[in-house]
């Protein structure tokens, strides 16, 4: 069996127990390079095989899966934050399923959640939105043009936008061209959880030139909505009338 395990977002504490539990008997650990923390891998056995998948190709990580399940250890191939969201976990499965390889996929805290808890917020708030959308800007790989982040942006939602800080002035264009606004409340977050993370904070107004002034140019996540700034209705969840209902119906 190999093992498909989120590490999370980057806190060695933010793996499930589970993942933990699979690392510690591991034989074989093919890790996601700098996104990964190597805190994860002192958890290893002394014993176990450790790879860093950033230098291997496709084909290689693959090989190195079918090698060590044909000698019956246990595999672990360790992505950043949850492994199904830009994972790029299909293309191996895929070809384990070629193969004939049995694999599992165990979930994961993935970055654009632990950036909304880094800033402490909620994505989904009474009368101001309850959809999130998660997507990126088009770079190395297109993006479908019914999915372009100015036609994404007229929704209105909550917005998590991964890989795309380095093209920050084209994410602000296509935002406010969507949103209609200036003054649509943004907040990026780089390296969520590490000991280096740093949080920003404006509009799209002023988003830009402050994340220019921070130097940052990679692994953040961009939060887009008035759900970081703004009036919003209490839950139904601490009416005692709604309340009381929910729970009856529980029943």
């Amino acid at each position: 069996m190999i093992s498909f395990v989120g590490a999370g977002p980057g806190d060695v504490d933010l793996i499930t127990i589970k993942g933990r539990k699979l690392l510690e008997k591991a034989d074989m650990v093919i890790y996601a390079g700098s996104l990964v923390s190597k805190e994860h891998l002192k958890f290893c056995k002394d014993t176990c095989e450790i790879y860093n998948s950033a230098s291997m190709t496709l084909e290689k990580i693959v090989d190195k899966m079918e090698k060590a399940v044909n000698e019956g250890l246990k595999v672990v191939r360790l992505h950043t934050g949850d492994p199904t969201i830009y994972g790029a976990i299909r293309e191996q499965m895929d070809s384990l399923d070629e193969r004939d390889i049995e694999y599992e996929v165990i979930p994961g805290v993935s970055s654009f959640t632990a950036a909304c808890s880094a800033i402490k917020k909620e994505f989904t708030l009474p009368n101001v939105t309850q959809t999130v959308i998660l997507t990126r800007i088009e770079g190395r790989t297109p993006v479908p043009e019914e999915e372009d982040l100015e036609l994404l942006a007229q929704h209105k939602a909550s917005m998590a936008l991964f890989l795309s800080v380095k093209d920050m002035s084209r994410v602000v264009e296509k935002l406010k061209k969507g949103y209609g606004n200036e003054d649509i409340p943004v907040a990026v977050v780089y390296k969520a959880t590490w000991d280096d993370e740093k949080i920003i904070m404006g509009t799209l107004r002023d988003i830009e030139k402050k994340v220019e002034q921070a130097e940052i140019t990679k692994t953040a996540q961009i939060l887009v909505g008035d759900f970081i700034k703004g009036e919003y209705e209490r839950s139904k969840l601490y009416d005692p009338s709604f309340s009381h209902e929910y729970r009856e119906a529980s029943k």
